[in-house]
């Protein structure tokens, strides 16, 4: 028969054949996108309905609520906060299951729980030092070795212990990089770093000469750690055009650094500005009413913030409900800070002027 094909099953295959049953090679079409999940499917609803390929370009995968890699500080925070805290019961049973089977899954649980305890002891000493990723690295040390020290017997909470170990770490990286010259490098010499001026101020109140010999005999230190930290702390300052090596040398300035801005704290300082500018921005699109976007836009971030007595005359009402309204937002940005950025970072916020 002439219209009877030569071969049905390939007509079933969606096969091209020319009039002598021969396949006829398809015409050939773009390159697709490598899409690896995508492939398999594609291939076989292109066989099955002999559609024209279409490239479909579909959205990277990100996981929701995740924060921006190249945001080290914001990332830290948010990872940090992914692992919940530890009532006292639990706490016990997981030390002392530490303590005598040595388990890696409860030592991790322990150490994890307590991550947001690091952040916030090591922003109390932002001030000292304004790379607060470094202070929360040296926590965590104190908080690995409070680890290895705890005693779970004794009656006291992990948490409690371990602070008196994540202080001491960060202290300690402080006074190693607090100026060139080393101040506190051996347990006498920490105990001088912080309270030589305190005793030598108790002592003058008593109206007791502070020589060194009194002042070793106040903190139980020798005499000559006394005279050396005393030294170091109060070594004055050089001119930089004192010459260096005699009358013809060369200027001290030359020699030092200029003492400009530290590029870490620059990027640290950097980063954390950039988080809370996000969750300003936040705050900021969920706020409807005319009354408070006038306060946030003219108050609260303005360079030069209008007075509560003018926008008082814009909306008909007193000072004081401006002040009641600006108040009531205060706190409001307050909880939203401190749900999106957690407890551990202090918030402070003040008021314009008026």
């Amino acid at each position: 028969m002439a219209d009877k094909h030569p071969n049905p099953d390939k007509v079933l295959t969606g096969e091209v054949l020319d009039t002598r049953g021969r396949p006829v090679a398809p015409a050939p079409r773009a390159r697709r996108a490598a899409r690896p999940e995508a492939d398999d499917e594609a291939e076989t609803n292109e066989e099955s309905t002999g559609e024209v390929d279409v490239e479909l370009k579909l959205p990277a995968r990100r996981e929701p609520g995740a924060a921006r890699r190249d945001d080290l500080l914001g990332y830290y925070l948010a990872e940090a906060r992914r692992y919940p805290l530890l009532d006292p019961d639990e706490e016990r049973a997981l030390a002392v299951r530490y303590q005598q089977e040595g388990d890696p899954d409860a030592a991790n649980r322990l150490v994890t729980a307590n991550l947001r305890l690091v952040v916030k002891l090591a922003f109390q000493y932002h001030r000292q030092w304004s790379n607060v990723l470094d202070l929360i690295q040296e926590g965590n040390v104190g908080l690995v070795e409070a680890l290895n020290r705890y005693d779970p017997y004794r009656g006291i909470r992990f948490s409690s212990y371990a602070q008196y170990w994540i202080r001491a770490m960060i202290l300690r990286f402080l006074m190693d990089n607090y100026r060139i010259v080393r101040l506190g490098s051996t347990r006498h010499g920490r105990k001088l770093f912080f309270q030589l001026q305190k005793e030598r101020d108790r002592l003058i109140r008593e109206g007791v000469h502070p020589s060194t010999l009194a002042l070793s005999r106040a903190l139980d230190v020798p005499e000559h750690e006394v005279v050396i930290v005393d030294q170091h702390l109060s070594a004055p300052a050089l001119s930089l055009n004192a010459p260096v090596g005699g009358p013809e040398g060369r200027p001290l300035a030359e020699i030092v650094s200029d003492g400009g801005a530290d590029p870490e704290d620059i990027v640290a300082r950097q980063q954390m500005s950039e988080v809370f500018q996000a969750q300003l921005a936040i705050f900021a699109k969920d706020l409807r009413d005319e009354r408070e976007l006038a306060i946030w836009q003219e108050r609260l971030t303005a360079q030069e913030p209008a007075s509560l007595s003018d926008l008082g005359d814009r909306f008909g009402v007193s000072k004081e409900r401006i002040r009641q309204v600006e108040a009531r937002m205060k706190k409001r940005l307050k909880d939203h800070l401190t749900t999106a950025l957690g407890d551990e970072i202090p918030i402070y916020l003040e008021s314009p002027d008026d």
